[in-house]
């Protein structure tokens, strides 16, 4: 008996740490975790102003989904084959034609007026304290911040076994993250070397294509310090799902301080940066599994 009790002690703590562990991740970085209702907390005004825009449309979809069931009940009882044995031969009614003309008409300028503000806000970059520029590769991003001295970066995934090991988010840890100053309105500069990339961070709220021979440009500003993840939601070749994308947000001091690290780490290192090789050799390092054939199809 006290053995049977000893064994249902321990596979309940195991249990305890198992739903924990993921939590005690989710609470670290903005991640979506276990049980989560919504989407993933803003860290940005643009998703803010996503998010409003979202739940008004939620309350607009709601009323007419309520409009359209009580419309429905109600023909099913007072037009039932009991009440109306013989059925009616109106063919039209002209005022319900134009209510259901004019209605539909209204509730898309409703929708329409406030989606047009959140676009023009979403696209008109206010005054930038940082710019960054994002060039996305098969299979890796590259990063410049050019009103810093020109530094420069590649950013490649970790490979999955070090980020479990580690207690990383599998699939979107990375080598060298972005780092952003909390406050500061951020310009980013998007564009490809190759195939259509996508760089996507929700939290940020933004979501803008890398096109080749194109800059494409959004813009953020990170309200908190944290940990951001993101990816590349664009099917740009094989090894597509391996493009993470890993922002830090610091307050300005530490930025700072950051920056002058990184000045030093990079403009010190030996290896080329985005030489042909390199992301080949460590997506296939990454992935743990057999190397990707460099003349495979993208996929595009």
């Amino acid at each position: 008996m006290l053995q049977r009790r000893g064994l249902t002690r321990a596979a309940l703590a195991t249990l305890a740490v198992l739903w924990a562990a993921p939590r005690a991740l989710a609470d670290n970085v903005e991640l979506p975790h276990d049980w989560q209702l919504g989407m993933q907390p803003a860290a940005s005004p643009v998703r803010e102003h996503i998010d409003v825009l979202n739940n008004e449309l939620l309350i607009i979809i709601s009323l007419i989904v309520l409009l359209v069931l009580g419309l429905l009940l109600y023909a099913i009882v007072k037009f039932s084959a009991k009440r109306h044995p013989v059925p009616s031969k109106t063919t039209h009614n002209p005022l319900l034609e134009v209510t259901w003309t004019i209605v539909p008409v209204i509730i898309l300028a409703v929708i329409a007026v406030p989606s047009f503000k959140l676009m023009y806000y979403m696209d008109r970059v206010p005054h930038a304290d940082l710019t960054l520029k994002v060039t996305g590769h098969q299979w890796y991003w590259s990063y410049n911040y050019p009103d810093q001295g020109n530094l420069s970066f590649d950013s490649n995934m970790m490979p999955v076994a070090e980020q479990i090991k580690e207690g990383k988010p599998r699939l979107l840890e990375v080598d060298n993250p972005i780092v952003v100053p909390v406050g500061s309105v951020i310009r980013v500069l998007i564009t490809s070397t190759d195939v259509i990339h996508s760089w996507f961070m929700p939290s940020m709220g933004v979501q803008e294509y890398a096109v080749p021979g194109r800059v494409n440009q959004a813009w953020f500003s990170v309200d908190h310090e944290g940990t951001y993840y993101g990816q590349c939601n664009q099917i740009c070749g094989i090894n597509h799902p391996f493009m993470p994308i890993k922002i830090v947000a610091l307050p300005k001091a530490d930025f700072e301080k950051w920056l002058s690290e990184a000045k030093k780490k990079f403009s010190a290192d030996a290896a080329p940066q985005g030489t042909p090789t390199h992301p080949a050799t460590l997506v296939a390092k990454a992935t743990e599994a057999r190397p990707a054939r460099l003349d495979a199809p993208s996929g595009n």
